[in-house]
């Protein structure tokens, strides 16, 4: 491998037909819009899928399973209320780009690989990329700040058991989840972790100069404003990032009150094998069978109760 090579590059060179899927729930498959920008320039068949916050019952549509809407421009409901993968459909259509969302309904891991196996059989996808705002889906589970980790450990082992030929994650928003507790050091900690065993892929910076990252910003922007109580904290922050703000910067109200740390990182994509995080989390073996949402919740504080001898503390990055 050469300087100007990366193997997050070589493996999406060789993708076909690629699945891009929000990780953690809301707005993470947002997180992933340059990337889906920039293999759709590249002539590649691109699906998108996320995990969703929203009650999908709620809306019209068709139900693929009991718990995967496939979200159109024909999906009916109540504009205003908390949607952004309907609002991102529309916004796609407006440019000219005529596509689905797959929204997964917050349950057990049993359903929701179900729902991953239908996508498989019926779009044919060589690739999976689950898109994580932020990075506490790279927890290992024994840190003392997870973030969130139910839906993004849900999705890593739906995910994982998968018989796909590529899987990968990406994150982008890195310092984000210190906001939901998760530690910037022991985030460092992750990454080299993954880089002594390979899984470390490589990274890109996103620069506000990108046609991708302007349509991106503008697919973010439309979605705020159809829901304007619902600006997202981890978009909005990457946003202000690409766009070189730093420090104590906020660009929405939802996060008034609190001290945030807007930094150069946040605007950069990080690559991982999805194999290798799922190998060293702790805690998956113990959500493959559960079949709700608190159920995962629940096995993740009983396995760290009972499984992890030590909680990891964190330490100040050095100035």
């Amino acid at each position: 491998m050469k300087l100007l090579e990366q193997p997050f590059i070589s493996k999406l060179e060789k993708a076909e037909r690629i699945l891009l899927a929000g990780a953690g729930g809301g707005y993470d498959i947002f997180s992933g819009l340059p990337l889906y920008f920039s293999l759709l320039n590249a002539g590649k068949t691109v699906f998108l899928a996320n995990l969703s916050f929203t009650d999908i019952h709620a809306f019209q549509g068709e139900m693929l399973t009991p718990h995967m809407m496939e979200v159109t421009t024909d999906t009916r409901g109540v504009r205003g209320i908390y949607f952004p993968e309907w609002y991102l459909v529309n916004y796609l259509a407006e440019q000219g780009i005529d596509t689905s969302i797959f929204t997964f309904e917050k349950t057990g891991v049993l359903q929701l690989h179900q729902n991953y196996q239908v996508l498989l059989e019926k779009l044919q996808f060589d690739t999976v990329i689950l898109v994580d705002g932020g990075t506490d889906s790279l927890m290992r589970g024994d840190e003392d700040g997870l973030g969130t980790p139910g839906e993004d450990f849900a999705s890593i082992a739906a995910v994982s058991a998968l018989d796909v030929p590529q899987k990968m994650m990406v994150c982008l928003g890195f310092g984000v989840d210190h906001f939901h507790g998760v530690s910037n050091d022991l985030t460092f900690a992750a990454i080299a972790e993954l880089t002594s065993s390979n899984n470390f892929l490589g990274s890109l910076s996103l620069l506000q100069s990108m046609d991708e990252v302007k349509q991106f910003a503008e697919a973010a922007e439309y979605t705020f404003k159809q829901m304007p109580g619902n600006v997202s904290i981890v978009a909005s922050s990457i946003l202000s990032a690409i766009n070189g703000r730093y420090g104590d910067h906020h660009a929405t109200q939802r996060t008034k009150g609190s001290k945030l740390w807007i930094n150069p990182l946040m605007a950069i994509y990080w690559f991982f094998d999805l194999d290798g995080i799922a190998q060293r989390n702790l805690l998956l073996e113990h959500l493959y069978l559960t079949d709700n949402f608190m159920d995962i919740v629940r096995q993740i504080t009983i396995a760290r109760r009972r499984n992890i001898s030590a909680i990891i503390k964190r330490n100040h990055i050095p100035d």
